[in-house]
């Protein structure tokens, strides 16, 4: 069956260039013109990924993105935007976005980055051996196909990102993964060495552990990327 994406532009010329394309590339595409209309359409017909625009009127992108996470929907989420500061991008991961890409763009890098997350929405029980699977580094324990995490007794709250990036670092813990690897193997595609993404992601984390009384484990190794080790 083929994969179902929503789309939402305010830009009718938008639209039609993205059905096209990803139609052509084997996608049932739904369209919406506004924000309004993008919660309404994904509350009641579930679609496999969502494409956002951040500048819709009324109801913008970001508004969408957090009411669809208020509601516990973990569709993944692609944001689109003409804005290129780093403090938008924070912007649309912090509303929950689970990437974001700036305008213009490719399609060629919309199809790569639209398989990453759908790649990564797969359960982690479908994923052989990993039903029962649960990794654990000091007090912190993680629970891959129940996709929940622990310090101590207390449970963490984290987004899909967060999840799969903390179930990469406790899988390879003490190693020093590389930027380029991290952001392959979670987002499926490299941002570049001035991307902040990660940096973004890094910090929730972190914040996260601390605010459950966890002491530092996720370590910045200079000039290479991050680690998780032991305290």
């Amino acid at each position: 069956m083929a994969p179902r994406v929503l789309v939402a532009d305010d830009d009718r010329a938008i639209r039609e260039s993205l059905t096209r394309a990803l139609e052509l590339e084997g996608y049932h595409v739904l369209t919406v013109a506004d924000g309004q209309e993008a919660l309404g359409r994904a509350r009641r017909e579930p679609v496999d990924a969502m494409v956002i625009d951040v500048m819709m009127p009324g109801v913008d992108g970001l508004a969408v993105c957090r009411g669809l996470r208020a509601d516990g929907d973990r569709t993944p989420l692609l944001m689109l935007t003409a804005r290129v500061e780093t403090s938008d991008r924070v912007a649309g991961l912090d509303a929950g976005a689970d990437d974001y890409l700036a305008k213009p763009f490719e399609p060629e890098e919309l199809f790569a980055r639209l398989r990453a997350l759908l790649r990564r929405a797969a359960p982690a029980g479908d994923r052989p051996g990993e039903r029962d699977t649960v990794l654990a580094v000091a007090a912190l324990r993680l629970h891959v196909a129940a996709r929940r995490a622990w310090w101590d007794d207390t449970e963490l709250h984290l987004s899909k990102t967060e999840f799969d990036l903390l179930e990469l670092m406790m899988r390879n813990e003490g190693v020093a993964l590389d930027q380029t690897t991290i952001y392959q193997r979670i987002w499926g595609y490299d941002f570049g060495a001035d991307s902040k993404n990660l940096a973004v992601y890094i910090g929730y984390l972190r914040r996260k552990l601390a605010g459950v009384g966890a002491p530092l484990l996720i370590h910045t190794v200079r000039g290479v990327g991050y680690t998780l080790r032991q305290p």
